[in-house]
């Protein structure tokens, strides 16, 4: 039993010792710039970031029209929120209103001032439904531009960072020499321990 555990902990020295050749990138791309390498993120089962952003980032530092349009993307997001903030607010806290008063008057024990009451908070609501109703429209517009821009820069960001990539997997060819190498190795180690007593 001994000598098979030493027989194995010498083909896996030798195995392990055997060095992995790796052919230098032939055309220079971004992909291999990316800070954080993605393939040891991949092996660890995680990413700190999306793969296509990170390519696309390493694109954007030698590239001034990406960089604008980047900025220009960044800023309309940051103006999109401030624009339509000061009225979400103010639509929000009427309809918090509205839903509280309701609920207040559940306590009303009088059914008749209840229903008044009732009638009124609906009356005031649907007025300022009515008098909001421009003003939500044009909301709703430019939260669907917004989607619309982001989806469009997705789109974007994959279109220019595909070419990146394969430039980067023919810089990187696969060859199975190692592999079956490596295999026959392996083999030869089966063939040993079926045949070890």
């Amino acid at each position: 039993m001994k000598r098979i555990f030493l027989l194995l902990a010498f083909s896996l020295l030798i195995i392990s010792c055997t060095e992995s050749k790796t052919n230098p990138p032939i055309v220079e791309n971004a992909v291999d710039n990316v800070e954080s390498s993605p393939m040891s993120s991949l092996k660890q089962g995680r990413y700190s970031e999306n793969m296509v952003h990170q390519i696309y980032n390493e694109l954007m530092k030698n590239d001034k029209n990406l960089k604008m349009l980047d900025e220009k993307i960044i800023d309309i997001n940051d103006k999109t929120q401030k624009t339509i903030s000061r009225y979400e607010d103010v639509i929000n806290k009427s309809a918090i209103y509205y839903n509280d008063a309701e609920h207040l008057t559940r306590a009303i024990t009088d059914s008749i001032t209840k229903e008044q009451v009732k009638a009124n908070i609906k009356t005031s609501a649907e007025k300022y439904e009515l008098k909001t109703k421009n003003i939500t429209n044009l909301i709703q517009r430019i939260n669907e531009n917004q989607s619309k821009i982001k989806d469009q820069y997705i789109v974007f960001r994959i279109k220019k960072t595909i070419p990146e990539i394969e430039k980067y997997q023919q810089a990187h060819p696969l060859k199975t020499d190692s592999l079956t190498q490596f295999i026959n190795k392996q083999n030869q180690l089966l063939a040993e321990l079926k045949n070890f007593k």
